[in-house]
């Protein structure tokens, strides 16, 4: 354990954490929404500090990161809890125990330095948190953050940005880049579907690339919930009115947890998001669980050829540093 930043005591030995937008009041003896932050006699602790549930060396494209560092490694770490309820949780089995009330945390005992040391012994160019929500873990990942930052090593948050200002603002001296979901543009999606909300989500998005961090926006469509045209198009406008520059992942949702009666989204609908993107004026849009397709691949937004193609988690790039080998078109990519 570890006591938690972001916290005040409020009297009765109850806290208020300021971590997420929860900002969750919690007395003595409980646990936040999170259920990973524990307030023991007005003191609040992080349960997870050193607790990775999860460890590997993975594709940058895996996180996914398209003009980050394309073709690199990136060492990944999660620790169990979320601080949203997805109900179409992909990984909910370390994600989601946060749901029981006085669930027993797991994980292996690997301080940040050894973090850091896997990851120079990987030849990993970053650090990924990842497949849970990195902001829960925040003290594990913010102590890793500034030992890999010495040693010339990125670190990269996968995040549902769900984040207060004040641990941005934290974090940001040594964060390079971050895949923000932007699961829906509709607050009732947020409020059913993950019980959280929007607007802390589009603050933190618009505050990351303001601050320069290296962003890439992933959205899932799924059937029925978020995949009407409007909700795309002003998606789309969001996104382009920040930068047409930025990527976007536009994913192929299949069932998971608690969605298990939907269907799989039609791969015509995700073809129709690119279009809307594309319309918008965005550069770089991407197919995301459609193998195989030409949504895949970088295109230079100049001479329309392929600068980086993929398929899966493998790539060939056609650069020169970052400007496409063809015509020489500077891209907004970070190599």
């Amino acid at each position: 354990m570890k006591e938690a930043m972001f916290y005040e005591n409020i009297g009765d030995k109850t806290v208020r954490c300021y971590l997420c937008p929860h900002y969750c009041k919690i007395a003595q003896g409980k646990r936040g929404f999170c259920g990973v932050r524990e307030n023991q006699n007005g003191i609040l602790y992080s349960l997870v500090y050193g607790k990775a549930v999860a460890v590997h060396v993975d594709p940058i494209e895996k996180k996914p990161l398209f003009h980050f560092y394309p073709k690199s490694r990136a060492f990944s770490v999660a620790t169990v809890g979320c601080n949203l309820r997805c109900l179409n949780c992909q990984n909910a089995e370390i994600s989601q125990v946060g749901s029981e009330k006085y669930f027993r945390i797991i994980g292996h005992d690997i301080p940040p330095e050894e973090l850091v040391k896997g990851a120079e012994t990987e030849r990993c160019q970053s650090i990924a948190y990842t497949y849970t929500e990195p902001t829960i873990f925040f003290e594990y990942a913010y102590d890793t953050a500034i030992l890999a930052n010495k040693k010339g090593i990125k670190n990269i948050f996968v995040t549902n940005g769900y984040i207060t200002r004040e641990a941005l603002e934290m974090i940001r001296p040594y964060l390079d880049a971050a895949n923000i979901d932007l699961k829906s543009f509709r607050e009732d999606f947020y409020k059913n579907i993950t019980k959280g909300s929007l607007k802390p989500v589009l603050d933190c998005i618009e505050w990351c690339f303001n601050q320069g961090i290296f962003i890439e926006i992933t959205t899932l469509i799924i059937p029925g919930s978020n995949d009407s045209k409007e909700e795309l198009r002003d998606i789309a406008t969001f996104i382009s009115k920040m930068s047409r520059d930025i990527p976007w992942h536009i994913s192929r949702f299949h069932p998971s947890y608690k969605l298990l009666h939907l269907s799989p989204t039609p791969v015509d609908t995700i073809y129709k998001a690119i279009e809307i993107g594309k319309s918008k004026g965005l550069r770089y849009i991407y197919a995301g669980n459609v193998p195989g397709n030409e949504f895949e691949n970088t295109f230079c937004p100049h001479c329309n050829k392929i600068v980086i193609k993929r398929f899966g988690f493998t790539s060939k790039t056609y650069l020169n540093n970052n400007n496409c080998q063809y015509c020489n078109q500077k891209l907004a990519i970070q190599v």
